[in-house]
């Protein structure tokens, strides 16, 4: 007769169990982390980014120029009722420049840019401030416009 052996006094069996279980916690967080992480960025999309499209890009120093500016979403869509801010950076304005979009998505700036004695090439800061009951966000740098010695 064969004797089998009795898995009561066997103390073996427990040896692996913890650090199996160990593993698997470990393996189930680091997986939850990325689902959770997948899930956070889901109110995110709804968010559109914004940029404008100036015509002229470049314009003279020391000349008054008519700029039209397109603010336009990263969906290709125009946005309209955007409030855009024309501000010196390396080329300097008396005082920013500032208009409403219109159904279209544009607004027409005249800008008298000047730059400093011996600049020959500077930019003009554009920044956006969407509508406020939309999904139009401004969080990355927008196109500049640059100022060339006329």
């Amino acid at each position: 007769m064969e004797r089998r052996p009795e898995f009561s006094r066997d103390q073996r069996a427990i040896e692996g169990l913890p650090i199996r279980l160990v593993i698997a916690l470990v393996v189930g967080v680091a997986s939850l982390a990325i689902m959770m992480s997948m899930l956070g960025g889901v109110g995110t999309i709804s968010e559109t980014e914004v940029d404008v499209e100036p015509v002229p890009v470049t314009v003279d120093a020391d000349t008054s120029t008519d700029v039209e500016l397109t603010v336009i979403g990263d969906d290709g869509n125009t946005v309209s009722e955007a409030t855009v801010i024309v501000s010196s950076e390396s080329a300097w304005l008396d005082s920013a420049a500032k208009g409403t979009t219109d159904d279209d998505g544009q607004v027409q700036l005249s800008l008298e840019p000047e730059l400093k004695q011996g600049q020959r090439i500077g930019t003009l800061q554009v920044d956006i401030v969407p509508p406020t009951n939309s999904d139009y966000v401004d969080d990355q740098a927008n196109t500049e416009i640059v100022v060339i010695e006329s």
